[in-house]
């Protein structure tokens, strides 16, 4: 019997350690080593897959400006919306990872998708979670051309690489990482030692034959993806799909995209045939009453390559608690409580004895600072109980001085909101161009009491 080596791995740094302690040495983390066992004949053809496709005799040294900068050859997905969260189309020999929560629609999205290339190109769908016959009831229910897509329901990596290699697909689909072994392990499918061995097996092949391989993944509580660190170091191309099951809209975001601009956004509609792609987020994100309340206001987001206009809520009310509460949904709950204290001291609006709500309209998670004047004023509106006008829109960051800093990409976010008949906006005086919007009042505000005064 080959002679087997033992480590443990980091589930959240990826770093190995010869024997197992309570707190990783790299990341610092507790309880997250976990043992990893690879036989020294498995091994070392395994890691092979993490140098890539490179073959002995053809690596030389090169200057970088004799590299050749041609376009890719990417080819559409089918939908707009996934092709802009991939950076323009799929790339040939990409290994690209999904996550997210169950009953998202990863594998409705992949299905489609697959389905229409399959009009195309020679695709294979490996399924490990579910049976042939489920992925069919699935196809039914969309309505799907089911007539040229090749399936297979396998777990072993070695028996999908042989029968990859005969087939020789362009896109092929892991559904899903976590159920995939290689036999040289011993150990059960879904542990550290399974999903980054069966991972590098699975990219070496993509990175040889040229194939486009998409990599289903689970998610944890926290909603990261599961499994050791180092699989999202392997691949080029890391996306999430959240929503929630009762919301009918999907988001896919782009984490990580070594041929294209990362945050990219793409927004689908669960419909009862699927996934269909929405082409202006910002029509659905603005479905909003038509009399004016309080505490609603209309912010301009940067998402990717593209602004995209939404509303946030927020509600002030009496504390009945020694505590008052501070909830924020879509937003970062501490940057709530540091806008509120710097509302406070240099606007002089004291919520220190209310509860403050905040919820992002649609399901968005707002991850930069350019929503902190528009969280300002819809709470400022909702604890005077004045309605903001419905024809403004607001952006602007808020530093701890009080000051309004500028935004990346103002003129075009002032842009997108006259496109949807904004007709007044706040904006920082940076962000104003010389020559106006037109068709658009813009104010121009440099610190926060002047942003409050005009409210």
């Amino acid at each position: 019997m080959a002679k087997k080596k033992v480590a443990f791995v980091c589930s959240e740094c990826g770093a190995d350690f010869s024997k197992w302690q309570g707190q990783c040495g790299a990341c610092g983390e507790w309880n997250t080593l976990q043992e990893f066992t690879v036989s020294n004949s498995k091994s070392a053809a395994v890691r092979e897959g993490y140098a890539g496709s490179a073959k002995p005799g053809q690596n030389k040294v090169t200057t970088l400006d004799q590299v050749s900068l041609e376009a890719l050859p990417r080819f559409s997905s089918g939908a707009s919306e996934f092709d802009r969260v991939l950076g323009g189309g799929l790339v040939p020999g990409s290994v690209n990872l999904m996550g997210g929560h169950p009953g998202a629609g990863k594998s409705t999205l992949l299905l489609q998708t697959m389905c229409y290339l399959a009009e195309h190109m020679p695709v294979l769908y490996i399924t490990g979670e579910e049976s042939l016959q489920q992925v069919g009831l699935r196809a039914q229910r969309l309505n799907l051309p089911t007539n040229k897509i090749q399936m297979l329901a396998e777990t072993d990596v070695e028996q999908i690489i042989s029968i990859a290699k005969h087939h020789e697909p362009k896109v092929m689909v892991i559904d899903s990482i976590q159920v995939m072994h290689t036999p040289g392990i011993e150990s059960a499918p879904g542990s550290v030692s399974q999903v980054r061995e069966s991972a590098a097996y699975l990219t070496r092949y993509a990175k040889q034959s040229g194939t486009v391989l998409f990599l289903v993944g689970h998610v944890t509580k926290d909603g990261s993806l599961a499994g050791p660190k180092v699989l999202e170091h392997m691949i080029d191309c890391s996306i999430m799909l959240e929503g929630d099951s009762d919301n009918r809209f999907r988001t896919l975001r782009g984490i990580k995209n070594r041929f294209g601009a990362v945050n990219e956004l793409g927004v689908f509609a669960m419909l009862e045939h699927g996934l269909k792609e929405v082409k202006n987020p910002s029509s659905i994100f603005l479905t909003r009453s038509e009399q004016a309340v309080s505490g609603s206001i209309v912010m301009v987001v940067w998402e990717g390559t593209r602004p995209i206009l939404v509303e946030i809520q927020a509600l002030v009310d009496d504390s009945h608690f020694g505590h008052p509460k501070r909830v924020a949904v879509g937003l970062d709950q501490n940057r709530l409580s540091m806008l509120l204290a710097v509302m406070h001291r240099h606007g002089g609006i004291h919520t220190g004895d209310q509860d403050v709500y905040i919820n992002v309209v649609g399901g968005v998670r707002v991850a930069e600072t350019s929503a902190d004047l528009a969280l300002l004023m819809s709470v400022l509106s909702s604890f005077r109980d004045r309605p903001l006008p419905q024809d403004l829109v607001v952006f602007g960051e808020v530093g701890l001085s009080g000051e309004i800093r500028p935004v990346p990409s103002g003129q075009e976010r002032l842009k997108e909101a006259a496109k949807h008949g904004f007709t007044r906006a706040i904006a920082p005086k940076a962000n104003v161009p010389k020559g106006g919007i037109e068709g658009m009042q813009v104010t121009a505000v440099e610190h926060i009491s002047q942003a409050l005064e005009i409210i």
